[in-house]
This record gives C-alpha cells, sequence and structure tokens, in this order.
C-alpha cells in the first residue's frame, strides 16, 4: 500500500491523467487470475490505480536486477519466474497454484510475456490460463488502452496523455480441464484485443 501511494503520485509529474472503469469485476468470491496487456514501465502508475489490496503479481526474473524498479517489485511481492528454465516456470506456477488457495489471494500475470508498445497484442502464452484451470479460478482480463499516441521509447515520444483502463468481467473456469486452455487462452485474447481497440478509438 505504501508503494502503490508513492507510485501513484508519480503520474502527475509525467502529465498522465487515468480513466478506470469496471473496477466491481474484481470483486469476486476467492482467489482468481488477473490478466493485462503490457506496454511498458507506465503500466505500473495504471496498476497502482486499480491494484486490489489482496493481489500479487507474476513476473520474468530479469526485473529483480532492474535499478530502483527492481527493488520497488520484489519489496511489492512481485512473483519471479525464470523464464529460461522451463521446469523452474512450472515448479514456480504449482506454488503460486497452492498459494491462492492457501492464502486467498489473487495473481496478476501478463501473458504476452514481454513489453509491446505496437497498439495492438502479441500471442499469449498459456501458463496463465493452465495455472487458472488448474486452481478452477477465473480469469478476469485488464486492459490499458493504447500508449502510442503519446509514448513512444524508439521516437522519444512522451508527452501527457489519458490511459483508459477497463477490468472486463471474469471469466468462469469451473469444470474446465487441461484441454480446453487453449480455447480459454483464444477468448480471452480476442476479448481483450476488441476492447483495446475499442478503448484506443481504433477499429477492429
Amino acid at each position: 500500500r505504501i508503494i502503490r501511494t508513492v507510485v501513484k503520485t508519480f503520474k502527475y509529474f509525467f502529465g498522465l491523467r487515468f480513466e478506470v472503469k469496471g473496477l466491481e469485476n474484481f470483486k469476486v468470491e476467492g482467489p482468481a487470475i488477473i490478466v493485462s496487456n503490457h506496454q511498458s514501465i507506465l503500466d505500473m502508475m495504471g496498476l497502482m490505480e486499480v491494484l486490489p489490496d489482496d493481489c500479487v503479481q507474476v513476473g520474468k526474473k530479469e526485473l529483480m536486477y532492474a535499478g530502483t524498479v527492481g527493488l520497488i517489485i520484489y519489496l511489492g511481492g512481485v512473483i519471479f519466474i525464470n523464464r529460461k528454465s522451463t521446469t523452474s516456470a512450472k515448479m514456480v506456477m504449482a506454488e503460486v497454484a497452492k498459494s491462492m488457495a492457501t492464502d486467498n489471494v489473487k495473481v496478476w500475470v501478463y501473458p504476452e510475456g514481454t513489453r509491446n508498445c505496437t497498439g495492438d497484442l502479441l500471442p499469449f502464452k498459456k501458463g496463465a490460463f493452465h495455472l487458472a484451470v488448474q486452481a478452477q479460478v477465473p480469469v478476469i482480463p485488464v486492459v490499458y488502452s493504447s500508449f502510442t499516441t503519446f509514448y513512444n521509447p524508439k521516437t522519444k515520444l512522451f508527452t501527457s496523455g489519458k490511459i483508459k483502463v477497463e477490468i472486463l468481467p471474469p471469466i468462469e473456469t469451473k469444470g474446465l480441464t487441461s484441454d480446453d486452455v487453449s480455447d480459454l487462452t483464444d477468448r480471452c485474447f480476442h476479448t481483450m484485443r476488441q476492447t483495446l481497440f475499442r478503448l484506443s478509438g481504433r477499429p477492429s
């Protein structure tokens, strides 16, 4: 909560405004998997606008060594995964599934697997959806509008702007099996992609 309060103040320095819709969709009983698109470090400020109290994040291990950012997310309780080791990643996700049930927490995952500021979505990795099915918990999609009109690190564009954040209704997984993971992943991908285009004011 302390980190969230501090990070939320950064938006004033960067001239960012957030418009949030659908916070009521976080009010589900018990654990859940939250999935969102991931564009840049600016996501961190958007995250702090909506992050539920009973929520932890999953991120790549390399972020631990990202200076001040790495320290902040470490202190924030992020669960780090070594993406270069399939065995290690699976073991961590298995532990996450146990913790979800034991500690009654929600887990926030970026299914694209890396930052993507193209204005579209990268194909989703299935780890988060395997986890949701394994734990039989709902998936809650969160979508940030595109930053491309005011932020582009390649062209060194960075001006003030508005970021729309929408929390979509939970997608239930009760009764689903590992055979349903691909369909669940595709369903979530297409729903989030349509929402991304709508929030960003571009045709789907």
